[in-house]
């Protein structure tokens, strides 16, 4: 009753009925699933034979067919809508707030990769399964200052590619699902574990990579030499507090930044950090205790402190800073990146990458004292578990005990 044929990369589904033929594209490169159209197809068609499935008038009968009696007519797409057109129109339907701005801007540079490879005026429609694979093979050549681009890397290029597609299909300007499946991607190296300042250098000295430094986590020790260092050299009042909330909580860059002074209870001794990703669609909070150094640290802080709900800021205009913004409105990611590596330059510190190790280092160092994973999790706001893998290592007694159970003789 019905059959498929491959023409330009797509399968059509070809039929007769009513002694007409029809021939439509099912808009697929994947036989599999061209076959099941097909069968679905004369399914209906036997339906409709038997009477327990009506063709209303004048409804368009492949479709009617292809969408098991739910559809009577083509939706009205945008046949010939570009890849730029569908970025532009994505963006500008955004409510404010709904995604965080640093995703945003991501969204926007793996936009500008999509268009360079694919084209800006390549019609969205079209897009086909080797396409894709095109677009991995090619950007997977690619090189950059560090070598060549990840499977991770375009992994979440195609990521933000599938939910802006997600989107037209529910906007009406997209048609199927995003043909994905079945993609080909160069094989991805596993972050490394976090390690110690020593282990990395004995690492490096073999020969290893500089990026290892990516991996280092600091020692209690060694946190409070960083902070007495950071206290002594750091062009901003408020940098060093910034570093004490980063290495006694783990709080990332952009929660200390949106932190509220009416976060801190020193009654209670907890902190609230205001997160953003943890809960999709949602502004969540997490509470983490205050240790009495950090304590002593932000009622320093808070007597010089004045005029602004945020809890870090400056006063005067920053030195050579293009932010517009006045002095209450808190700092922005690129001055709290710029005034981390500051303090940092020229000295044993300066291998630290950025705001993120003292994050690894706060996790690293509660995990070498066998604090319970759950609580960890609860302090931190972990939610994968590839991130667990780089630290669990690091827990001493239950990797011993296994051990120890391994080897013990039987009675």
């Amino acid at each position: 009753m019905a059959g498929i044929e491959l023409r330009n990369g797509r399968y059509n589904i070809i039929l007769r009925y009513g002694g007409k033929r029809f021939v439509r594209s099912l808009k697929t490169s994947d036989e599999d699933e061209a076959l099941g159209r097909k069968l679905r197809v004369e399914e209906n068609i036997r339906l409709i034979e038997s009477g327990r499935l009506q063709v209303p008038v004048g409804a368009d009968l492949v479709m009617f067919l292809l969408s098991d009696g739910k559809l009577t007519k083509k939706p009205a797409v945008e046949a010939s809508l570009t890849l730029t057109a569908l970025f532009t129109a994505f963006f500008e339907q955004l409510p404010e707030g709904s995604i965080e701005k640093t995703t945003i801007r991501t969204m926007k540079i793996h936009q500008g990769h999509l268009e360079r490879i694919l084209g800006k005026r390549f019609v969205v429609q079209d897009l086909l399964q080797d396409d894709l694979q095109s677009y991995v093979t090619k950007r997977s050549k690619q090189k950059t200052r560090n070598g060549t681009i990840t499977g991770t890397t375009i992994k979440k290029e195609l990521v933000t590619l599938g939910s802006v597609w997600k989107w037209g299909v529910s906007a009406n300007h997209l048609q199927g699902s995003f043909p994905n499946q079945g993609l080909r991607m160069p094989k991805s190296t596993e972050n490394s574990v976090f390690q110690t300042r020593s282990e990395i250098l004995r690492q490096i000295e073999s020969g290893a990579s500089e990026d290892l430094w990516d991996a280092l986590f600091l020692s209690m020790a060694e946190i409070n030499d960083l902070l007495k260092h950071v206290k002594t050299n750091a062009a901003l009042p408020c940098i060093y507090p910034m570093f004490a909330v980063a290495a006694f909580t783990g709080a990332r860059r952009s929660e200390i930044l949106r932190s509220q002074l009416s976060d801190i209870d020193f009654k209670n001794k907890v902190i609230t950090i205001r997160e953003k990703k943890r809960v999709r669609g949602m502004h969540s909070t997490r509470r983490v205790p205050i240790s009495s150094a950090l304590e002593k640290v932000l009622k320093g802080w808070l007597k010089q402190h004045s005029g602004t709900s945020f809890t870090f800021y400056h006063h005067d205009k920053i030195p050579r800073s293009r932010n517009t913004l006045v002095y209450s409105e808190g700092l922005t990611k690129d001055q709290a990146a710029h005034y981390f590596k500051q303090p940092l330059a020229n000295s044993e510190w300066e291998v630290i990458k950025g705001w993120h190790c003292l994050r690894h280092s706060f996790i690293s160092n509660c995990a070498s004292r066998g604090i319970d994973q759950r609580m960890i999790d609860e302090w931190v706001g972990h939610t994968t578990e590839a991130m667990r893998r780089r630290y669990r290592h690091l827990f001493p007694s239950s990797q011993q005990d296994a051990m120890k159970l391994l080897f013990q003789k039987q009675k």
